[in-house]
């Protein structure tokens, strides 16, 4: 593990992690250090917990075997169904971000590319749950991690996640398929309700490293989020999926339950933070209330630069740089970082938020190349 970025007087202090070996081990690495961070196994359901298990065997091996690993770490049977060995952290559902694809055919050099800021309160769980915070708690972003495992067989994986060591914000892997989470209603979003127990399938920030663990392209990552089950903690996501072939689409959930993949050929895709099913053409977007967080007007930004224009990455750098979070008292938000997926090389470039003028860091390139 090193340090990259930040450092004790700046807001966010980034760790770079690395592992290698077979994903039982890799999952004993994880558990270990989130329980360096004071993680422990939370209660479970025996009955949903055994059923969880079965999911993961059948449709994502990769972390059924990286629990088995967790288990070893813990000390207990892997077979128990009183704890839930995964979940390495809690995310409450609250971002607001915003994301832009340019296909290889809009890219000055050819190369796909996804941007995205990652929008959050610079605040204490304690904070954001509306109660004053814990002697020497600590904003939940302020210390993310960069993961790169290396498996002995299968994909290598590059995520970057807030404080969930098992699940990521934005993920990519060795074959160029990039996944990022977003907000999706944010309009209408509410708290959860209750106790945020973990249930059958994918929670909302484990479905980005379930794809990035098990497919290469849009096409497999459309057919396994189709066959897939999946749960939120009350706040709808959505996600932009995008591959070196220079597909992408963005998969969202209807208020209904309804599942929607939206894309728009090969052309740029803009996505921000309301449903793209329900207000598909970016031209005709409604205004934006004091509960959308400027949703609409972010998109018809992102859709305005990008549209019938060939982009370089600083193009995209700099539409970025246009929707980014102001530095204003008044704005619960910050963008915490803001990265460019190059989906031909396997890269994420990131910049981390250092604290309102302190701007962010120098733009870090990690790779998710083959081994």
């Amino acid at each position: 593990m090193t340090h990259v970025a930040g450092g004790k007087d700046d807001f966010q202090l980034v760790r770079h992690l690395t592992l290698s070996g077979s994903h039982f081990e890799i999952g004993r690495a994880l558990t270990e250090e989130a329980r360096r961070l004071g993680w422990s196994p939370a209660p479970a359901d025996p009955t949903v917990n055994r059923a969880r298990r079965t999911w993961f065997e059948r449709h994502w091996p990769q972390h059924h075997a990286r629990m088995d690993g967790a288990a070893a770490a813990l000390g207990l049977d892997p077979d128990q169904d009183e704890l839930a060995l995964d979940g390495l952290n809690f995310i409450p559902e609250g971002s607001g971000c915003s994301a832009l694809w340019i296909p290889p055919s809009a890219s000055a050099d050819g190369h796909g590319r996804v941007g995205r800021n990652y929008d959050f309160f610079p605040s204490t769980a304690s904070e954001i749950m509306g109660t004053a915070p814990r002697p020497n708690e600590l904003p939940m972003a302020s210390r993310p991690y960069v993961i790169t495992t290396v498996p002995d067989q299968g994909l290598t994986t590059t995520v970057i996640t807030m404080n969930d060591l098992d699940g990521c914000m934005d993920g990519i892997n060795s074959a160029g398929l990039a996944v990022m989470l977003l907000i999706a209603d944010f309009e209408n979003a509410t708290p959860p309700e209750g106790a945020t127990t973990p249930q059958v399938g994918l929670a909302s920030v484990q479905l980005p490293r379930f794809l990035v663990d098990t497919c290469e392209t849009v096409e497999q990552a459309k057919q396994a989020l189709l066959g897939a089950k999946h749960y939120d903690y009350g706040t709808a996501l959505h996600y932009l999926v995008a591959d070196a072939h220079g597909q992408a689409f963005v998969w969202e959930r209807g208020r209904d339950g309804s599942e929607h993949i939206v894309e728009l050929g090969d052309g740029p895709l803009c996505v921000t933070n309301h449903l793209l099913h329900r207000h598909p053409d970016p031209m005709n977007l409604p205004e934006d209330t004091e509960h959308s967080l400027q949703s609409y007007g972010r998109l018809r930004t992102l859709h305005e630069r990008s549209k019938g224009v060939t982009m370089s990455a600083q193009d995209l750098r700099d539409s970025l740089g246009a929707v980014q979070a102001a530095e204003d008292p008044q704005v619960p938000f910050r963008t915490l970082w803001s990265t460019v997926f190059d989906t031909a090389d396997r890269t994420l470039s990131t910049r981390f938020y250092l604290g309102d003028g302190r701007r962010y860091t120098e733009e870090l390139v990690f790779h998710a190349s083959e081994r």
